[in-house]
């Protein structure tokens, strides 16, 4: 296990796929990325959400700007492969839902 940013910020092979995470908790730098730049969330609110310390969330913040280009592939692999699973794997309630409003 590696710890960076004074610890606030961990590499654990076995946990969430090495992923850099905050220290002590299964929540990603990437998941803090898309709360707060996708999302629009603020970093104290997910703070708060999240029972953080808010300077981890700033840490958090702080290594994705040091890590930039490899955090937003992940991201975008991610959400690539969320989408696949979803035109793969069509909800079976949607699929109702327009045989029924078809009628």
């Amino acid at each position: 296990m590696a710890a960076v940013l004074d610890g606030y910020i961990e590499l654990t092979p076995d946990v969430r796929g090495g992923k850099p995470r905050l220290s002590g908790t299964r929540l990603t730098v990437a998941d803090v990325v898309v709360l707060h730049r996708r999302l629009g969330q603020a970093l104290e609110e997910i703070a708060g959400k999240y029972d953080l310390a808010l300077s981890a969330v700033y840490a958090a913040m702080a290594y994705y700007y040091d890590h930039r280009a490899e955090i937003d592939r992940s991201i975008e692999e991610e959400a690539a492969f969320a989408e696949a699973f979803r035109h793969n794997n069509p909800s079976l309630l949607q699929e109702k839902l327009k045989a029924w409003s078809h009628d």
